[in-house]
């Protein structure tokens, strides 16, 4: 028996014998553009055991779970082309790691056990939340949690959400500069759940310095956060009036949040992380006009034009190519993109998350990525991006 297949016995049997934690495989060499890892658990499906393949690309990541046999079988496949060339199987006794060498075959070695059990495998179960319900009053007055701390019934996908953006940006912000007080900005607040989330996870969870600042053009929702935050003794929360276009930041920024600024305005957003140079800027778009309009009023002939005829097909080009060039215009100031849905599309259609993460550039990327934006921009018929316009 050659080491492949002994790698997939061990971890056959170790699945038998529930010895087994996990399993990653890496250094990819296979024609699957931006494939780069493969992360593979046990789950708990409806009492059924099964292996859940994450297939992480660069900008995001695909789950597919699979019976025993499959699973097996999947990995078979994906060792056998040296598609990857070495894989980890994590167990409680010992990491056993199976890699292809030099010499153009496969070998085996063991090393010392590195990774805990996994207290539960259920696919379903409760997740832990980065924000604990607790007697915090910004939760009551907020209407989220009633005197006791339980989270209300009709607030159970509100504090859902807000956990999910925390936990979206939580590797995000453990990154950031430290040492200093970090300056973060949210854009179009609103009633300020996760304004006020944000500042109690980075204050009271990270144990960060820092000033937190929400931006609303409604005074009605301005005044009330603002009492809030001072009934919660969040003394570096504060709440302005005005709009993502008209507001200056006293103080660089650190980290700029626009979720759901509707068509340009997320432009607007974008500009003012840009200029005031934040290491992190997050934006949920919502509207794509602008883009819509340059398509319909170029009409670009090319032979994707026939999808184009077709009202829905026209707005979901325009909401790809919109957040597409958003991201290549973030890239040619120096930020590092991903764009990935944030929550289901069953609870809202506007599901995608843009975010930057300040790294550098250099002259030869950006006169890459300026020409790929100007032949995009061709292709499709678009005269201009608001964003263009707003960096000039």
């Amino acid at each position: 028996m050659d080491s492949q297949a002994t790698f997939i016995e061990q971890l056959s049997q170790s699945i038998r014998t529930e010895d087994f934690i996990k399993l990653s495989l890496g250094n990819y060499r296979g024609e699957e553009a931006a494939l780069k890892n493969v992360y593979v658990k046990l789950v708990l499906i409806k009492r059924v055991l099964m292996l859940s393949f994450t297939y992480r690309y660069q900008t995001r990541d695909l789950t597919k779970n699979y019976s025993i046999e499959e699973g097996l079988s999947q990995l078979q496949d994906l060792l056998s082309v040296s598609a990857f060339r070495i894989a980890t199987l994590f167990t409680a006794s010992a990491n056993v790691v199976c890699e292809w060498g030099k010499q153009g075959k496969w070998s085996i070695r063991q090393e010392k056990a590195t990774a805990k059990k996994p207290t539960s495998r259920s696919h379903d179960e409760s997740k832990e939340r980065r924000l604990q319900q607790g007697s915090k009053r910004y939760l009551q007055e907020l209407r989220l949690t009633d005197a006791e701390g339980k989270v209300y019934k009709n607030a159970q996908d509100k504090w859902k959400q807000i956990n999910h953006y925390i936990e979206i940006l939580n590797g995000m912000l453990v990154d950031l500069p430290q040492n200093e007080q970090l300056q973060v900005v949210d854009m179009g607040s609103g009633k300020g759940y996760l304004t006020f989330a944000l500042y109690d996870y980075l204050r009271n969870v990270l144990h960060r310095d820092v000033a937190v600042t929400g931006v609303e053009y409604r005074k009605d929702l301005v005044d009330f956060c603002n009492e809030v935050a001072q009934r919660a003794d969040f003394d570096q929360l504060s709440f302005v009036e005005g709009s993502i276009d008209s507001y200056e930041p006293s103080h660089a920024l650190n980290v700029l949040i626009a979720l759901h600024a509707c068509d340009t305005a997320t432009d607007d957003a974008i500009a003012k992380g840009i200029k005031n140079n934040a290491d992190l800027i997050v934006v949920a778009p919502c509207c794509h006009k602008q883009i819509r309009r340059e398509m319909e009023k170029g009409k670009a002939k090319n032979e994707l034009d026939f999808l184009l005829k077709h009202g829905i097909f026209l707005e979901r080009q325009a909401e790809m190519l919109t957040d597409g060039l958003r991201a290549l215009i973030m890239e040619y100031y120096g930020y590092q993109t991903k764009v990935f849905q944030f929550v289901s599309d069953a609870h809202t259609p506007k599901n995608v998350l843009v975010v930057g993460v300040k790294k550098g550039t250099n002259a030869a990327r950006q006169a890459e990525i300026k020409a790929k934006i100007e032949e995009s921009k061709a292709y499709f018929g678009i005269g201009y991006h608001h964003l263009e316009k707003l960096l000039g």
